[in-house]
């Protein structure tokens, strides 16, 4: 049986992010569900994420801009989402620098 938790995706957030901070929320063998905060954080020049599960990214709280491999950049706001089906390449290009960008991030095979 599940455990009961309680939380709020806004919170806990030191004050000082040298690098994205990456919460598992929950997990299982087949889903996974993180809490993503960065703040003016990117991937790095060249890199592209190509993964072997599906993605559902939700913008909670700040602006960030995600570049899709021949599909160019989508800037993303709070509300907007994506859901990214397995091994489409992309690359976060810009989170704001200035106030923490808060991802809700949903993996599944």
């Amino acid at each position: 049986m599940a455990e009961l938790v309680i939380g709020n995706l806004k919170l806990g957030i030191p004050h000082v992010l040298p690098e994205e901070l990456i919460t598992t929320l929950v997990s299982n063998a087949s889903t996974r569900v993180e809490r993503i905060v960065s703040r003016g954080h990117a991937s790095d020049p060249g890199f592209w994420y190509d993964q072997d599960e599906h993605e559902l990214v939700v913008v909670i709280a700040g602006h960030a801009r995600l570049e899709l491999a021949d599909q160019g950049e989508l800037d993303l706001r709070a509300g907007d989402y994506i859901v990214l089906p397995a091994h489409v390449r992309h690359r976060v290009s810009w989170t704001d620098p200035a106030a923490d960008t808060v991802w809700l991030a949903v993996f599944w095979t």
